[in-house]
């Protein structure tokens, strides 16, 4: 939200309160508070009518500086608040003449106590990013609404990403992002999974604790600063400092919370009946023959909405017409090795058995006159669950438990985003709070679901809406998209902005889900989603079996799902570090090359892993630009060898891709190639791509009993054939 009309003015109706002086500075325990009156203080009369700010400073992890500031501290806090893990670090406080210093690792906020309000946040010696002169602002409008709002300032060259998953351009520069979760598509401002946290490649990043709305204007209100703003009379933020951007991220979720692990089985081609499709058990049984007839490994049958009755979504009561047999239906699939996900709701419809149960038993959301919160978009007369009453969890629950003896074994999320704010909730919560955070409810109760009765480790969800800490229940994918390579490049940015976000593991709809995808548009995204972390055949009003589109899409699916299958234990090896420190699966290029500004505002290609650069094919000629970092880098499966730094202009068959491999890289790549569980460990051959002779590395491996098989592989020799390498155990 835009307070200022140009730098010097204010909009008509707005007037603001800024830090103008220091009347005291108290340092409680781990904590410093700091009392900025509005006005300079020069006598005692000064301090009459005089409006003051409480800036208070903690920190819930080392490197990690909490900053909350505050005009009237007498409003209700009825929640929800996003799940921060505070472990109480050792501080550093230290107040002397004019300066106050609040340290935490090696981050430090610097306040001026002397003069014009000023607080430097530091670390190595450096000036990261400073709170000036009216960056703070306690603003009231025409109508009487109260906001706050902060500015950072901007550094020159630094470059802002994340917040969420986003559509547009990937720098955040010049943007203003609303942080309001909707089903908006991928071809507008609108986002289903919206962040307030965003990263630089200045050594810091910047979480603005608040699950309601907040507005972010990036360097497009004042320039040099990044502005952030709440309704309200208090905005909390943190600062977070790394030395790399992985660093960065690494605090930012131990500070909101790891990627859960995931079932091998994931990674596995997922093919949907897609979403306005007519099918029933034979057309399902069709597309399964298909596939194997062709040779094209599949991992899981997903069944898209019109499972369930038209009109009674969500009862999870298979249709009857189409699947009188669900249970031997289900059984059937397991007997072709196959797992099975179905799309659900927290939408019921007025039609569903489930919505007379859930309006007598309280468990729908409630207008303010204790009536049931309906309308008519999606769902004729539709209710939505309310998550904040741990009855209506156990209910909601209690019938996915039914879809689950049945023999499903996983969940896709849908929806979530067009949540009411005139509403009220079990536990009080405020409406406004409740609209973003929503999602987040939604997700755990089913990832809780899972995790119990599947246990720990096979629980995985296909999740489109989310908020902070939603990176805990993968996987989430992109929405809907159109058929097209706009739309594909459109996805792609969102997801590197989800990566920047926190999000370990991104999927989207492989072709597109709008429309009938061209063949040129189909087989390309077929590359470009079997190196995703995970891969889906799905749409709209059209199959997504490949032999719909041409003669030549199976064979491209085929050679592609059995070029993943191939990397599995390089890629199990990869979503350790999600797990482990917060290292997305697919990382924008900045995240893997910080030191090199040809990196910075890339959006077309992506590190799969430490080691895999990809740069999707978006074009129907196979021509594709892309930028190679400093070093040799070679062709995953040709072998061709490219010098960086600089600019790669190639041209690609449907059966290539633009992948390269890292110089140096021992990538373990396995010799299966029909489905993602096999013993990683064993079945595996060591590939070192321009390396130097006498090489060392160590290779960690996943095991199937959820360890990890440790190598120390040596290149014994490098010639123009290649290399040859030895790998012991350890």
């Amino acid at each position: 939200m835009k307070f200022t009309d140009g730098y010097w003015m204010h909009r008509p109706g707005i007037t603001a309160l800024n830090p103008r002086d220091v009347s005291d500075v108290v340092a409680d325990g781990n904590k410093l508070s700091v009392y900025a009156p509005t006005q300079g203080i020069t006598s005692r009369g000064d301090a009459l009518n005089c409006p003051q700010l409480t800036v208070t400073f903690a920190s819930p992890l080392p490197d990690v500086i909490s900053v909350t500031i505050e005009h009237f501290q007498g409003a209700l806090d009825l929640g929800p608040h996003f799940d921060i893990n505070d472990t109480d670090p050792n501080v550093n406080i230290t107040i002397t003449d004019g300066l106050a210093t609040f340290a935490s690792g090696d981050l430090s906020a610097r306040i001026k106590t002397d003069g014009a309000w000023g607080v430097d946040f530091m670390a190595g010696g450096h000036v990261l990013t400073s709170s000036v002169p009216r960056s703070i602002g306690a603003i009231s409008d025409a109508n009487g609404k109260h906001f706050m709002h902060e500015q950072l300032t901007l550094g020159i060259g630094t470059n802002v990403y994340g917040l969420g998953e986003r559509f547009g351009a990937f720098v955040k520069n010049g943007q203003s992002v609303d942080i309001w979760n909707e089903d908006g598509g991928t071809s507008s401002d609108l986002a289903y999974k919206n962040v307030p946290f965003y990263i630089t490649n200045s050594g810091y990043g910047v979480f603005v604790n608040h699950p309601e709305a907040v507005s972010f204007e990036v360097g497009s209100e004042v320039v040099s600063r990044t502005q952030f703003s709440v309704e309200g009379q208090k905005l909390q933020y943190f600062v977070i400092h790394g030395d790399t951007p992985k660093d960065i991220l690494a605090r930012y979720t131990e500070l909101t919370g790891r990627p859960s692990r995931i079932p091998a089985w994931s990674y596995g081609l997922w093919l949907s009946t897609s979403f306005t499709t007519n099918y029933n058990e034979e057309t399902v049984m069709s597309f399964i023959d298909g596939m194997e007839q062709r040779g094209l490994p599949l991992s899981v049958f997903h069944f898209d909405c019109h499972w369930m009755r038209a009109f009674h979504w969500s009862d999870f009561i298979w249709d009857p017409a189409t699947f009188p047999d669900p249970e031997g239906m289900l059984s059937r699939l397991h007997d072709r090795g196959l797992k099975v996900c179905v799309w659900i709701n927290p939408y019921i419809a007025q039609r569903s058995y489930l919505f007379k149960e859930g309006m007598e038993l309280g468990y729908l959301v409630k207008n303010e006159d204790g009536s049931v919160w309906q309308w008519d978009m999606w769902q004729a007369g539709m209710g939505l669950v309310d998550f904040t009453n741990p009855d209506a969890v156990l209910w909601y629950q209690d019938k996915l438990r039914t879809l689950l003896g049945q023999g499903v074994d996983s969940f896709k999320t849908d929806f979530g985003e067009r949540i009411p704010t005139t509403v009220r909730w079990h536990d009080g919560s405020s409406p406004q709070r409740m609209h973003n955070y929503y999602s987040q409810l939604y997700n755990e109760v089913v990832f809780e679901l899972l995790n119990k009765e599947l246990g720990q480790g096979e629980a995985i969800l296909f999740a489109r809406s989310a908020t902070a800490g939603g990176q805990k229940m993968p996987v989430h994918w992109g929405g809907d998209c159109e058929s097209t390579f706009a739309a594909m490049s459109e996805s792609l940015r969102g997801g590197l902005s989800l990566a920047s976000s926190g999000f370990g593991f991104w999927s989207h709809d492989i072709g597109g889900f709008e429309g009938t995808p061209d063949a040129d548009v189909f087989k390309r995204w077929i590359a470009f989603g079997l190196l995703s972390s995970h891969s889906r055949l799905h749409g709209s009003n059209s199959y997504r079996v490949p032999w719909l589109v041409d003669d030549e899409a199976s064979a491209v699916l085929k050679h592609f799902t059995e070029l993943k299958m191939r990397l599995m234990p390089y890629l199990l090896a990869s979503a350790e570090e999600a797990y482990s420190a917060g290292t997305p699966m697919m990382r924008p290029m900045f995240l893997e090359f910080p030191q090199d500004p040809g990196c910075a505002g890339l959006d077309r290609q992506y590190m799969l892993g430490s080691d895999l650069l990809v740069a999707p094919v978006m074009d129907p000629s196979g021509a594709v630009q892309f930028y190679l970092p400093a070093g040799t880098w070679t062709h995953l499966e040709t072998g061709e060898q490219l010098t960086g730094p600089g600019w790669q202009n190639k041209t690609f068959s449907v059966f290539e891709s633009a992948t390269y491999v890292r110089e140096g890289a021992v990538l373990p790549l396995g010799t299966v190639l029909d489905r993602p569980e096999y013993d990683w460990a064993t079945d595996v051959e060591f590939t070192a791509f321009a390396p130097s002779e006498g090489q060392r590395s160590v290779v960690s491996i996943p095991t199937q009993d959820g360890e990890c098989a440790v190598f120390d592989v040596t290149v014994t020799e490098v010639s123009e054939g290649g290399a040859k390498v030895s790998a012991v155990a350890r």
